[in-house]
C-alpha cells in the first residue's frame, strides 16, 4: 500500500527529529573536543560533516531556519581561517543549542527562536580580514568555484547512481559569448544530453534570471566522453565542451545509506572512510582532484560508491510505547501462568492420584521457561546504555564551570551499563541537579583548592554500576564536602526542624535534610542556587521510580551521591507478608534477612523499639497494632524483616510470611488509595490482591518518628492511616483485577 504524500512527510519528519537529536547531541561531543584539541583536522572534518548532514536532512523536511543556518556554519567550517579557527567550537556549541531550540519548536509547533545574533556572529567569523587579507578571499571565491550549485535532491540522486555501478558524467558547456539567444542554446544543450542518457541535474535552472555563462550537468550514460563530447559542440552555442567522471568525496563529505538488496554496498563499504557516515552525499565538480587534494584522496573512479556505516541496517527503530505494550501483554501472561499454578494446585489436592496432574506439572514448568525467556527479551529490548544520557555532561559541566569561574574535569566509567529506557529518561533531571550542584557548591575555586594544598583543576566522577537488581548511579566530587552542622543550623533558621530534633539527628539524617523542599546553604540568590529547589526533586524522582539516595562526605576531601535504582518498574520479585489480616508486599532486593522474635524481646529506647540482633541493636518499625498487654502478649511471635538501605537499617514487624514470587506491578491512582506508603498493587493467582509498600516513603517515616520524640509513635503505622480503609482497598482491589483483565 502506498501511503499518500502528507503521511510519507510525516513519517519523514518523525524519522528527522529521532536522528537530528544525536546529531546535535553529536555536535555537541565534537565542538567539546575541538575546544580541548584546537586544530585537530580529524575532528573538524567530522564537525562538518554533522552540519553538513543536518542541513540536509532538514531541507528534506523543509524547516527552511534550520537548513539555511547550517548551511551558512557550513560555509564557515570550510575556509581556512586560521584567525577564526579558536571561535569555532564556541560558535558550534552555540549553535548546537539553537538547533536544539529550533527542533523543540518544530516539534511542539510553537514559536521558532531568534537566531539574528548567531546568525550574525557566523557571518563574522566568515569575513576575510579577520583571517589576515586578500589570500583568504581569493581562496573563498576558487572554492565557490568549484563546487557545483546542484540541490540536495539531485546530489542524492548522483550518489545513488555511483552506487549502483554507473558511470556518471560531469559536463560543462561554455556558451559562446556570441551566442544571440543563450536560454535557447541552453534548451538545445538538454535536449542533446537527454539524447545521450539520463539527465540527473542541470545547472542553470529553467527559467533562472542569472546570466547564462555555461551550462553544468550530471549524465548517466554509457556512451563514451569523445561522444558526448561531439554532441554537445553545437556550432555558435557551445564554445568549449569539457567532460570528466563524477566521483564522490567520501573522505570530506557524509553519504548516503545503501538501499537494501544492493550486492555491492558491502564490498564498496571496505574501501571508503569509516568515519564518513550520514544521510546525504556531497558530490565533487569536474575537478574535484583539485577541490578534495588537501582532505586527502578521492574515492575509486565510477564504479565505487558512498561508504556504509556497518551496523545501522542491523537496527530498528522502535516506539517505546509499542515496547511497553508488549511488556504489559506479558505481565498479563504471569498473571495467567500465576492462576494455572494456583488452579494446578488445587487439581493436586483434589486428584492427588490423577496420572493428568504429572502431564499438567510438566506442561506449567514448560510454559514457565519459556515465559522467563520471554520476560527477560522485552526487558533486554527496553535496556539502553547510560552513556546515552551520560554524553550530554559534559556540556553542562564546561558550562557551568565557566559560569562558577572553576575549572573542573569530567570523570566517566560504566557508560556501557544498561537501565530500563523510561527509568533512564525520569532521572535526566534529578542527575544535572546532582552534576550543577556539585560543580557549584561542592567544588572550591582554584585559590581555595590551592590554599587546602589541592590541585587548581576540580574533579567530578560520574559512574554507573550494576549490583544485584539494581543499578547504582554515582555522582561524586573532590571538592570541600558538606558541613553537617552548617545544614543542621540552616533547617533550624528556615523552620524545617524543631531544636529537639535536631539534637536527635545522627550524621546521616542530617546530610538527608539537604534534600528537603526549601533547603538550601547559599547566603545568596543566583542562576545556579539559592531558592531551595533541586536536591528535592532528586528525592521526590526517586520516590516515583521506588529508588533511594545516599549521601556520603568527608569534610575537605569531596561528597558522593549515590543513586540506587531498580533495573525496572514493570515486573519485581517481591516478598510477601501479612499484617493484621492484610497482604503487602516489599521488593525482595530490599530485605537483607528475616528474624523470627518473641514480643518480650523488643524494647523501647528512647521511644522507640528495638531488638537486639547478634550484637547490633535493630530499631523496628511497626506496621500493625502494639501487642496486648500481660503473659499472652509477651509471648505472641513475630517476624521481623531487616531492611538495609546504603548504611542504614532497621526492621519491620509483621505478624505473617505469606512466601515470595513475581508480581507485576500496577499502577494505582490518587482515588484509589490516598497513602504515599503504597506504591502499586498487584493480583495472585488466585484472585487476591496484595499491596505493594513504598520503601522510600517508609524509611522517611521511620526517619520522621525517630527525630521527633515528642510526636506519636511508630506502632500501627500502616493499621492508624485512614487513607487504608477498607473500602479504598476494595476500590484498588477492583482497578487491579480490571487492568489485569485485559483493560490496560
Amino acid at each position: 500500500m502506498t501511503l499518500p504524500p502528507e503521511d510519507r512527510m510525516s513519517e519523514l519528519r518523525q524519522l528527522f527529529f529521532e536522528t537530528a537529536a544525536e546529531l546535535v547531541q553529536k555536535l555537541n561531543d565534537e565542538a567539546m573536543r575541538l575546544e580541548k584539541t584546537p586544530g585537530d583536522a580529524e575532528t573538524a572534518r567530522s564537525l562538518r560533516r554533522t552540519v553538513h548532514t543536518l542541513k540536509g536532512d532538514a531541507a528534506a523536511c523543509g524547516f527552511r531556519e534550520l537548513s539555511e543556518l547550517a548551511h551558512e556554519f557550513e560555509d564557515v567550517l570550510t575556509l581556512e581561517n586560521p584567525a577564526a579557527a579558536a571561535l569555532v567550537p564556541e560558535i558550534a556549541l552555540r549553535a548546537a543549542d539553537v538547533f536544539a531550540a529550533l527542533l523543540e519548536s518544530y516539534q511542539k509547533g510553537t514559536k521558532t527562536p531568534a537566531i539574528q545574533t548567531l546568525r550574525a556572529d557566523i557571518a563574522r567569523l566568515a569575513r576575510p580580514e579577520a583571517a589576515g587579507g586578500g589570500n583568504v578571499k581569493a581562496k573563498k571565491k576558487k572554492t565557490a568555484a568549484k563546487i557545483s550549485r546542484w540541490s540536495e535532491y539531485e546530489q542524492m540522486a548522483i550518489a545513488r547512481a555511483i552506487d549502483k555501478g554507473k558511470r556518471v558524467h560531469h559536463v560543462i558547456v561554455q556558451i559562446d559569448p556570441q551566442c544571440a539567444m543563450p536560454i535557447a542554446g541552453r534548451q538545445m544543450i538538454q535536449l542533446a544530453l537527454a539524447g545521450l542518457g539520463e539527465l540527473l541535474a542541470l545547472y542553470p535552472l529553467e527559467g533562472s534570471h542569472d546570466p547564462i555563462i555555461q551550462v553544468e550537468a550530471a549524465l548517466v550514460s554509457e556512451k563514451p566522453a569523445e561522444q558526448i563530447r561531439a554532441k554537445c559542440s553545437i556550432p555558435t552555442i557551445g564554445q568549449s565542451v569539457r567532460v570528466t567522471p563524477l566521483r564522490v568525496a567520501a573522505s570530506l563529505f557524509g553519504t548516503l545509506p545503501v538501499s537494501a538488496g544492493n550486492s555491492n554496498s558491502e564490498k564498496k563499504s571496505k574501501a571508503t572512510s569509516p568515519a564518513a557516515a550520514g544521510s546525504t552525499a556531497k558530490i565533487a565538480d569536474g575537478l574535484p582532484e583539485d577541490l578534495t587534494a588537501k582532505d586527502g584522496p578521492l574515492v575509486a573512479d565510477a564504479p565505487a560508491g558512498p561508504a556504509v556505516a556497518s551496523g545501522p541496517d542491523n537496527v530498528l527503530r522502535v516506539d517505546a510505547e509499542r515496547i511497553d505494550s508488549v511488556l504489559n501483554l506479558v505481565g498479563e501472561l504471569i498473571l495467567a501462568k500465576s492462576m494455572l499454578q494456583q488452579a494446578l494446585i488445587e487439581f493436586g489436592q483434589r486428584f492427588p492420584k490423577d496420572a493428568l496432574r504429572g502431564k499438567f506439572s510438566d506442561a506449567m514448568a514448560f510454559q514457565g521457561r519459556v515465559l522467563n525467556e520471554l520476560q527477560h527479551s522485552v526487558m533486554k529490548i527496553r535496556m539502553v546504555p547510560v552513556d546515552q544520557l551520560f554524553r550530554r555532561f559534559p556540556r553542562i559541566v564546561r558550562d557551568v564551570g565557566l559560569q562558577c569561574g572553576k575549572d573542573v574535569e569530567l570523570s566517566i566509567r560504566g557508560g556501557q551499563t544498561d537501565l530500563d529506557k523510561s527509568i533512564l529518561d525520569a532521572i535526566a533531571e534529578p542527575l544535572t541537579h546532582l552534576v550543577r550542584n556539585a560543580v557549584g557548591h561542592g567544588i572550591e575555586s582554584a585559590e581555595e583548592r590551592v590554599r587546602a594544598g589541592k590541585r587548581p583543576q576540580g574533579t567530578l566522577r560520574l559512574g554507573a554500576y550494576h549490583q544485584g537488581n539494581q543499578v547504582v548511579i554515582e555522582v561524586s566530587d573532590d571538592g570541600g564536602g558538606i558541613d553537617s552542622e552548617k545544614v543542621r543550623q540552616r533547617a533550624l533558621a528556615k523552620g524545617l526542624l524543631k531544636p529537639e530534633q535536631a539534637a536527635r539527628l545522627n550524621e546521616n539524617d542530617t546530610l538527608e535534610l539537604i534534600l528537603q523542599p526549601g533547603f538550601s546553604t547559599a547566603e545568596e540568590i543566583t542562576e545556579l542556587s539559592g531558592r531551595g529547589v533541586g536536591l528535592d526533586v532528586v528525592q521526590s524522582v526517586l520516590g516515583r521510580l521506588k529508588g533511594t539516595i545516599q549521601i556520603e562526605t568527608v569534610r575537605g576531601r569531596g561528597t558522593t551521591f549515590r543513586m540506587r535504582l531498580p533495573l525496572t518498574l514493570a515486573i519485581i520479585r517481591a516478598l510477601m507478608f501479612r499484617v493484621e489480616q492484610r497482604l503487602y508486599a516489599l521488593p525482595l532486593n530490599a530485605v537483607a534477612e528475616i528474624a523470627r522474635t518473641l514480643e518480650e524481646n523488643i524494647h523501647q529506647v528512647e521511644h522507640y523499639d528495638v531488638l537486639q540482633l547478634r550484637d547490633d541493636l535493630l530499631p523496628l518499625l511497626r506496621l500493625g497494632s502494639e501487642p496486648p498487654g500481660g503473659i499472652d502478649g509477651a509471648r505472641r511471635k513475630a517476624f521481623v524483616l531487616v531492611i538495609k538501605s546504603g548504611e542504614r537499617k532497621f526492621g519491620l514487624v509483621v505478624d505473617a510470611l505469606e512466601g515470595e514470587g513475581e508480581l507485576v506491578i500496577k499502577a494505582l491512582d490518587d482515588q484509589s488509595v490516598t497513602t504515599d506508603l503504597v506504591s502499586g498493587a498487584s493480583i495472585l493467582g488466585d484472585g487476591r490482591v496484595v499491596l505493594i509498600l513504598n520503601m522510600v516513603a517508609l524509611m522517611e517515616r521511620f526517619t520522621r518518628g525517630r527525630a521527633d520524640a515528642n510526636g506519636p509513635k511508630m506502632a500501627g503505622l500502616l493499621s492508624s492511616l485512614a487513607s487504608l480503609n477498607t473500602s479504598e482497598i476494595a476500590t484498588a482491589a477492583a482497578q487491579v483485577r480490571g487492568t489485569a483483565g485485559g483493560q490496560s
